[in-house]
């Protein structure tokens, strides 16, 4: 099943039955947006990535991460479990609303990416990783967690994790290769690699995915290619008709999914 509705996030949920999801995969605005500069393909470029991702000042960006946050765990099934990705921006807002909420967290794992862009005027460490938090809604209830398989993985195992047996909370991803952005540009597009990973990680095959910022449509990329069912809700048409076009070109494909 996929179903995917260009629609806020807070109106779409509405729609969907309580204790149902078995898994939250959410990339929300970071509202890093704030006039600054950074350097994309070698140029000095604006921060800024929409009127979605303005800074709404402190207390109305936390209450913003709370109120979804909120809105998920009525639909998550009590063994179900979310992840949120972030910087420093939004990701101690989203940790706070997490225990505020009762959510129990697993883990925070730092996504380090050996291509990152350089930082501009050298007043502070280059920016090279992102951090996502995984967290389950209900502690007394058993999470899923296929420890096995991904020992079994090669896109679990990069240059850090390579000659352990074990899969690290560091994982080593470029960002996203331009393939993925065929349909179009979305400016924090996260690579299939390392959505395949959390979606593998911590669900089954047949599992229903919930994003509640689709955005160019990766999460439903990867529930495709892996035979996870999907819901996906985006709010900015344009990203909306790129997720769209990527998802129904998998469809039409009839891509078998990954063992």
């Amino acid at each position: 099943m996929i179903k995917i509705e260009c629609s806020d996030f807070f109106q779409g949920i509405k729609k969907i039955k309580s204790s149902t999801v078995d898994l939250v995969i959410a990339d929300p605005p970071y509202f890093l947006s704030n006039n600054g500069i950074t350097c994309k393909s070698g140029r000095i470029v604006s921060v800024n990535k929409g009127k979605w991702d303005i800074n709404r000042g402190n207390k109305e960006s936390f209450y913003f991460h709370y109120n979804w946050m909120k809105e998920c765990q009525r639909v998550l099934k009590d063994t179900g479990t979310l992840w949120v990705s972030g910087t420093y921006h939004s990701i101690y807002d989203c940790g706070f609303a997490l225990k505020l909420l009762g959510y129990h967290i697993l883990n925070e794992i730092t996504w380090f990416k050996p291509n990152a862009s350089p930082s501009m005027l050298n007043r502070q460490f280059k920016a090279a990783h992102e951090t996502l938090v995984w967290a389950k809604k209900n502690p007394k209830y058993k999470h899923t967690f296929n420890y096995e398989q991904i020992r079994n993985d090669n896109l679990f195992f990069d240059e850090i994790n390579n000659g352990s047996n074990q899969v690290s909370s560091v994982w080593c991803i470029k960002t996203t290769p331009k393939e993925e952005k065929f349909f179009g540009y979305h400016p924090t597009q996260k690579p299939e690699v390392l959505i395949y990973r959390i979606i593998t990680s911590s669900t089954i095959i047949g599992d229903l995915v919930l994003d509640p910022f689709m955005g160019s449509g990766t999460v439903g990329a990867c529930c495709l290619k892996t035979g996870r069912s999907f819901i996906g809700f985006e709010k900015e048409k344009q990203f909306y008709s790129i997720a769209k076009q990527r998802l129904f070109q998998i469809l039409e494909n009839n891509h078998p999914h990954k063992k």
